[in-house]
């Protein structure tokens, strides 16, 4: 109650926490840049895609005083996974998977990928989902008391 002026301090799980969901993040593609002539699209969904089960797993060994709240480290990533990765991917997984069954054989998937008229779009939104996942990556590395500057 008060004044509102009270700030909200992690403890020593949710500081472990935020460093095991950090260090998940940035070690991917989630927050480091796909160039236009690097890389599959594919492999950049599925290491998205892949957060889900290590971020379950993180929340579920810190346990559910990281999820107290809408603001714990538990909800934020919770918030992260629902209305980030998940509406991103459940756009573009099915309509890279039509494409990529139309591969011919004998065709490359990079060249296949790179035929796609729409390869350009998905890497464009991937950029984009990235800006909000680096604001995430540095709110954990806040909480976790890292310095990233």
């Amino acid at each position: 109650m008060g004044d509102g002026s009270a700030k909200w301090q992690p403890d020593t799980t949710e500081r472990a926490a935020a460093w095991e969901l950090y260090i998940e993040l940035v070690t991917r593609v989630a927050v480091q840049p796909l160039d236009a002539n690097a890389g599959l699209v594919r492999e950049a969904l599925n290491s998205l895609y892949s957060l889900f089960g290590s971020t379950r797993e993180i929340l579920r060994t810190a346990g559910p005083r990281v999820g107290a709240s809408k603001e714990s480290v538990g909800g934020i990533a919770i918030a992260v996974l629902n209305h980030g990765l998940r509406p991103f991917l459940s756009k573009w997984h099915p309509i890279l998977q039509e494409w990529e069954a139309q591969k011919p054989q004998g065709v490359s998937a990079v060249a296949h990928e790179k035929g796609w008229e729409l390869e350009p779009t998905l890497r464009q939104d991937l950029s984009d989902l990235r800006t909000g996942l680096e604001a995430y990556a540095h709110a954990l590395a806040s909480i976790a008391g890292i310095d990233t500057d």
